[in-house]
């Protein structure tokens, strides 16, 4: 592996004034500027290619994110961001971080139609270190949006035998004798199946959802529930033994988050979850005695956040959060199966307005991350920012933010056997800390945006799953000291019936085992040494809209990974809205457009090509 150098990282610091990432957030509580976010979307797609779509639809050609997919993004996700590892990043919806114990291989099994939430926004640095929970790295951040009345229903069918069903509709009203608060009612269901892009690649799924909903003048209230079951297989989905492996998954939330707003400037937001998660892992389909494993999980849990204006110039951001857990499993051998985890941070931010409506921001706080099972941790965090507006509406920003941050192992690296099996645990794995340095930059123009930062993240104590040329029938948990070198840049163009979106990003790694037995990592050193992505929304005409989505990467070498570390993909589509009938759409669509048979996972074979129609008639 490259050395990273410290000339190098201070030559690049020094010269990032005109290659650094920053941005606002849209939401009051996450004021800061600590990830690359943009006014359009990330991606020019929204709907995903094969199943109908999820909280990680398309994150595979954001720019921010790293998603690395076992049948598909939405069969199994293993989102990374940074050049993490999946169990680094969090997902938080409202106030509360969605935690599975069990592994971070389920994070992202969320039974949330997307239509009820805004984002995804990506949190970094000392945002994350504020409001992630037990998210070292990054967290994908969700919000509660109002209910419109509005739906819609779709049919599609594709190659494989791919079919696919939805509904989607909400409805809100003025309260009888009471015209400033809205109730709403709002749910869906979708379906979707087929024989799988390769062979025993099949999947079967089904999700149902709803929530009511009560907004008041200054308030919005949110009763969420629910359901999803998922069955899918795939050859080495875990373990490159050649075997046919499949996952039986069943998950259920229940949630009630309110938010409100108040004063000048000032919100805080309350967030409470039950969340059950069932796993029925089979090593072989075709001679399931061989191995299979039962696990259940779940999870209680309260947060809190807001931001508090005491003046024009001073604000206290905060964020806390309760969590409580326990499972059930067939594979864990030792009494760790409950948890409880305990966050708390504050961020204090004071504000200096400069000559020529230019802004300095200042913020420097801390968090408190414990558990009843790990040692506690206190990190820093914070940040300097400088705003400046211009009269015809464009902006500049700069930002150098440090932040540290904490999180413990799940219950599969820690809690199983550590001699025998295909998953091997470690008992000795302590708290992992990570601490993050990086400036940024943000150019919003009228028709235009350029992001871009650089960062050096160092992690120590990671949990990674390795190999062992001396032990081949196993992945082991092992600790890794990590120093990560990251460069990221994102820029959009609009015009007047297009938009295309670019980024690049460039990722550079030294790792320290501190043990010689360790030929391969299955995660930490599976990243893009270079990664590109060019997206395009086109309007030729008011009826027809052409969608794409590419991305190119090299990836580190590994070898587990058969076949090339270079990959292309490609997402289109089609859409025509007839004029003849509002509200129709045809949508052709099609995903890894080239056959591209790259390993996301090293040993795990890639997706193949889908070709998918969808009609759907909104109203």
């Amino acid at each position: 592996m490259s050395q990273i150098r410290p000339s190098v990282l201070l030559a690049l610091l020094c010269s990032a004034g005109t290659c650094a990432v920053a941005s606002s957030d849209t939401n009051d509580e996450n004021s800061g500027i600590e990830k690359i976010t943009v006014k359009s979307s990330a991606t020019a797609n929204k709907e995903p290619v094969g199943t109908f779509v999820s909280l990680v639809s398309n994150l595979e050609y954001d720019p921010r994110v790293d998603l690395q997919s076992r049948n598909m993004g939405e069969a199994q996700a293993d989102v990374t961001i940074r050049g993490g590892i999946f169990e680094n990043t969090g997902f938080r919806v409202g106030s509360a971080t969605l935690l599975d114990p069990q592994t971070g291989h389920y994070f992202a099994e969320i039974p949330i139609a997307p239509e009820m939430l805004s984002g995804p926004e990506i949190l970094t640095g000392a945002d994350n270190a504020l409001y992630g929970v037990n998210s070292s790295v990054g967290t994908v951040s969700f919000g509660w949006k109002p209910i419109k009345t509005a739906g819609s229903v779709s049919l599609g069918a594709g190659n494989h035998n791919f079919n696919l069903g939805r509904v989607h509709a909400g409805f809100s009203v003025p309260l009888e004798n009471s015209k400033d608060w809205l109730i709403g009612f709002e749910g869906e269901y979708s379906f979707s199946e087929s024989d799988g892009t390769i062979e025993n690649g099949d999947h079967d799924f089904n999700r149902a959802s709803g929530r009511v909903q009560l907004v008041g003048p200054s308030s919005q209230t949110d009763l969420f529930f629910g359901s999803q079951d998922k069955f899918f297989g795939w050859p080495n989905m875990y373990t490159p033994f050649n075997v046919n492996e499949t996952e039986d998954l069943s998950t259920q939330l229940l949630m009630l988050n309110h938010k409100q707003y108040y004063a000048s400037d000032s919100s805080f937001e309350v967030s409470a979850y039950s969340r059950r998660h069932k796993d029925h892992y089979v090593y072989s389909r075709d001679n399931p005695s061989a191995f299979q494993a039962f696990h259940e999980t779940e999870v209680k849990s309260v947060a809190f956040s807001g931001r508090h204006s005491q003046t024009q110039s001073f604000a206290l951001n905060y964020s806390a959060q309760f969590m409580e857990d326990s499972i059930e499993s067939t594979t864990l051998e030792n009494n760790f199966t409950t948890r409880q985890y305990y966050k708390a941070s504050v961020l204090p931010e004071y504000q200096m307005s400069l000559k020529d409506d230019q802004q300095l921001r200042f913020r420097l706080g801390a968090a408190f991350d414990d558990t009843n099972r790990d040692d506690s941790e206190v990190s820093l965090l914070g940040d300097i920012t400088w705003n400046s507006f211009n009269s015809d509406n464009t902006s500049q920003s700069i930002y150098l933010s440090y932040a540290q941050a904490s999180q413990v192992a799940g219950y599969t690296a820690i809690g199983g056997s550590n001699s025998s099996g295909l998953f091997r645990s470690n008992y000795d794995l302590e708290r992992e800390t990570t601490t993050n340095l990086e400036l940024g930059l943000v150019l919003d123009g009228l028709s235009w945006t350029f992001d871009s930062a650089i960062f050096y993240r160092k992690d120590n104590d990671l949990t990674d799953w390795t190999y062992s040329l001396s032990s081949t029938s196993a992945r082991s948990a092992n600790p890794v000291d990590i120093d990560t070198l990251g460069f990221e840049v994102l820029a959009t163009k609009r015009f007047a019936n297009a938009e295309i979106i670019s980024s690049y990003t460039f990722l550079d790694k030294s790792e320290d085992y501190g043990s010689a037995d360790i030929d391969a990592s299955f995660y930490a050193l599976n990243y893009p040494d270079h990664r590109l992505t060019l997206g395009a929304i086109w309007h030729p005409t008011d009826m027809v809209e052409i969608s794409v989505d590419n991305e190119w990467r090299k990836q580190q070498e590994n070898i587990l990974r058969n076949g090339d570390d270079q990959a292309l993909f490609t997402h289109l589509t089609l859409k025509v809205s007839p004029a003849q009938v509002q509200g129709l759409e045809l949508v052709l669509a099609a995903d890894n457009l080239w056959g591209e048979s790259f390993e996301e996972i090293p040993g795990t074979p890639g997706r193949g090509e889908q070709y998918t129609l969808t009609v759907t008639y909104r109203w």
